[in-house]
């Protein structure tokens, strides 16, 4: 029997740069959408952003209601009363509120959700 040995060769060319097409702001617009709803999606993105929106709105604290967090809103509803009297503590509390609702927003969007 014969043995017939065969020499593959292979051979690459080297890569060239390959230069992205398209216009150079939709390019960036899009880049920076990309990064922007990394992971996450449009309204994993968008989330914390609604969240705070509705909590700048005083007195209601709809942040932590959006949130699903409704004894939280329920409380520093109840909880603004008194320090009504102190505009400074209650000042403190409604930013607490943004910087709390656009907090548990985030964290919302990284747990897992049941789709049923």
């Amino acid at each position: 029997m014969k043995s017939m040995e065969e020499e593959l060769v292979v051979q690459f060319s080297p890569e060239q740069s390959q230069e992205k097409k398209g216009f150079l702001p939709v390019r960036v617009i899009k880049e920076i959408w990309r990064e922007i709803t990394f992971g996450v999606g449009t309204w994993g993105a968008l989330r914390p952003i609604f969240a705070v929106l509705l909590s700048i709105i005083p007195f209601l604290y709809l942040g932590q209601h959006f949130n699903r967090e409704h004894r939280r809103g329920l409380d520093w509803f109840l909880l603004q009363i008194p320090l009504a009297l102190t505009i400074i503590l209650w000042l403190g509390l409604y930013l607490w509120s943004i910087f709390d609702a656009w907090r548990d927003a985030i964290a919302f969007k990284s747990q897992p959700q049941d789709q049923s």
